[in-house]
């Protein structure tokens, strides 16, 4: 066993002094501290920067009902009279605008706006003009019809619409909200740490034979202890890294958790994370990350070069591919009968079963049997893997994948 753990501590040891390693680790750290404070780095850049737009009101009934109606939606957008279209486009020219809006009145007496600006691909601010000029066009037929103020109210007021559960241990829709931004962010990070971790540990197989430090290796470990040594050192490097991650992460969160209100972090929850979420989410991705290992390293055995390692790799890379692209479809719609058969399916379990634990109330044996699935999975393609790994490190000619196995498997 001496010489198992001299590979494992030597696999993550190497890899965590790598340069890239670090680099890697650096970037996506920064990239984690830019994300948790972005609302802090939009109001840097737009503390002293506020927007214009023109108005040109030809038949000047339009432009005081519009001015109240955008101003009190867009309190960060300022409106400037003019009284030409020449005028607008020579602030347009001077950049002291960003457009200018024409409104004009149509042959029913109501507004009609052309907004025009050096290019029309802000399509927030159309939104925002066109929402405020209906309001002005409500209000102009409303009047027509001689409604009250509380019967125009009455008029655009929405039905009343809840929804509630009938079991009571389902989620609520605010708890649903909330699972569902968490859920997404976490399965990214399965997603991304499967393929990256996997992918890491073929590459450095393939290295090896490339480099024919193989050969001197299989003199001294036996290649089932070189296999899971190198499976369980990237393991303990993804752990490190991951933990690195959601450490920052976290402490970040936690010290700008009062910035986080609307946008994008509505729709995250970070208020309401779940520690039992949270520990489903290692769970099924340490899962996630020996399934696709085990698959990986015996892959890169079978091939004799680097260059030949991708075409060999890539129908395990789509199968982590189409689990997340399921797992997507199933956020609206997690009870979808998709998402219940692929959650038992070891290959999309770690993504698929682990969107049905976040988003609802999933009973425990249903979570244990995907487990099991998982763990029953992982023990054969080890055995398995593990038998073709000892012949395929051996092996250095070029041959047809299927040939290549059998012809591992009959190495001793």
């Amino acid at each position: 066993m001496s010489k198992f753990w001299l590979v494992l501590s030597h696999t993550y040891l190497s890899k965590v002094k790598a340069k890239s390693f670090l680099i890697s680790t650096a970037i996506m750290l920064v990239i984690v501290l830019g994300f948790t404070n972005l609302n802090r780095i939009i109001d840097m850049f737009n503390k002293d920067k506020q927007e214009s737009i023109a108005i040109l009101d030809e038949s000047n009934k339009f432009k005081e009902p519009f001015s109240k109606i955008f101003t009190a939606q867009n309190e960060d957008i300022t409106l400037q009279d003019i009284d030409s279209e020449d005028e607008g486009k020579q602030l347009v020219k001077d950049e002291k605008v960003k457009g200018y809006l024409v409104i004009q009145e149509d042959e029913k007496g109501m507004p009609n706006g052309i907004y025009k600006s050096n290019s029309i691909s802000d399509n927030m601010m159309n939104t925002q003009l066109a929402a405020a000029l209906t309001q002005v066009k409500s209000m102009l037929v409303t009047s027509k019809l001689n409604l009250s103020a509380e019967q125009v109210q009455s008029l655009y007021e929405p039905a009343g619409f809840e929804k509630e559960a009938l079991q009571d241990s389902a989620k609520t829709e605010e708890e649903l909200n909330q699972a569902r931004g968490l859920v997404y962010i976490l399965l990214f990070v399965i997603y991304f740490g499967v393929i990256m971790y996997a992918n890491m540990i073929a590459a450095e197989v393939a290295q090896e034979k490339t480099s024919r430090v193989m050969e001197i290796l299989v003199s001294s470990v036996p290649p089932i202890q070189q296999m899971f040594a190198k499976i369980l050192g990237i393991a303990l490097l993804s752990i490190t890294q991951m933990s690195l991650f959601l450490l920052v992460g976290y402490t970040s969160i936690k010290k700008n958790l009062e910035n986080m209100e609307g946008g994008i972090f509505s729709f995250l929850g970070f208020g309401g994370t779940s520690l039992t979420t949270i520990v489903y989410a290692f769970v099924f991705s340490l899962l996630g990350y020996f399934l696709y290992a085990t698959l990986a390293a015996f892959l890169g055995s079978l091939v004799s070069r680097v260059e030949d390692l991708q075409p060999t790799i890539t129908p395990m890379i789509m199968l982590v591919v189409v689990g997340f692209m399921l797992a997507m479809f199933g956020l609206n719609n997690p009870e979808a009968g998709f998402v219940q058969v692929t959650s038992f399916i070891p290959f999309f379990a770690p993504m698929l079963m682990f969107l049905r634990i976040g988003m609802l109330e999933v009973p425990l044996w249903e979570i244990a049997t995907s487990i099991g699935i998982l763990v029953l999975t992982i023990v054969f393609l080890a055995v398995i893997g593990a038998r073709i790994y000892r012949g395929g490190v051996l092996m250095y000619e070029s041959a047809n994948f299927w040939k290549n196995i059998k012809r591992a498997l009959q190495l001793k």
